[in-house]
């Protein structure tokens, strides 16, 4: 409860400049499309058409950075959006306002508080979270033998497999074959002694030279 008191106290003031400043731009865009010959709903339209592409390539901004988009080019094509946006929020604020410069000023403040509370909210979201500690690499264990199987392994000249892994093999190849009447397979030698496919070949050629 502590917590979501904080959380709200936090994030709350944020929270309702957004939403007052974004009404005033959206009358200033709706009243100047209204003005300019789009009446009725299309008005709406345009001032929700602008506000919202400003909150999406604020969004998108953020998101390129936290990822660590590269850009082509001078400037991103989320930047370009955004400075579009706020360039025709801030002309339709404009052209509501008196032609002095204190007109000017107070008409364009909505547009410039909705772009801060925007940016604020943002910039809290794409907050860096802190990364898991990095778990030592261990290194693969070999695939458990059979019950009674010596281990996978070949001997230490590096000149063929482990004796006692080849007497096993063999005695696996001569079941199988009793078994199936037909030679044992590679992928089948593998799959009995939980052996790599190299080590599977290795034991299958020295089988045959036996």
């Amino acid at each position: 409860m502590r917590h979501l008191a904080c959380r709200l106290l936090d994030t709350g003031p944020v929270l309702v400049l957004a939403v007052i400043a974004g009404a005033g731009s959206f009358t200033h865009i709706r009243d100047t499309a209204r003005e300019h010959g789009q009446t009725g709903w299309m008005s709406w339209a345009v001032a929700v058409c602008i506000d919202l592409t400003c909150v999406m390539a604020a969004r998108e901004r953020h998101r390129d950075k936290r990822i660590g988009r590269v850009r082509r080019g001078p400037i991103s094509w989320p930047v370009l959006v955004l400075t579009g946006g706020v360039a025709l929020s801030l002309a339709a604020n404009l052209a509501q306002a008196t032609p002095t410069v204190w007109g000017w000023i107070t008409a364009a403040t909505p547009a410039g508080a909705f772009l801060i509370a925007v940016s604020m909210l943002e910039r809290r979201a794409s907050a860096t979270q802190p990364e898991p500690p990095a778990q030592a690499e261990t290194a693969p264990t070999p695939a458990a033998a059979p019950s009674g199987a010596p281990v996978a392994t070949s001997t230490d000249a590096g000149d063929g497999p482990a004796p006692a892994l080849l007497a096993y093999a063999r005695r696996v190849a001569a079941e199988h074959h009793a078994r199936h009447g037909r030679p044992i397979t590679l992928d089948a030698l593998r799959a009995r002694l939980g052996v790599s496919d190299q080590l599977a070949a290795d034991l299958l050629r020295a089988l045959h030279t036996a």
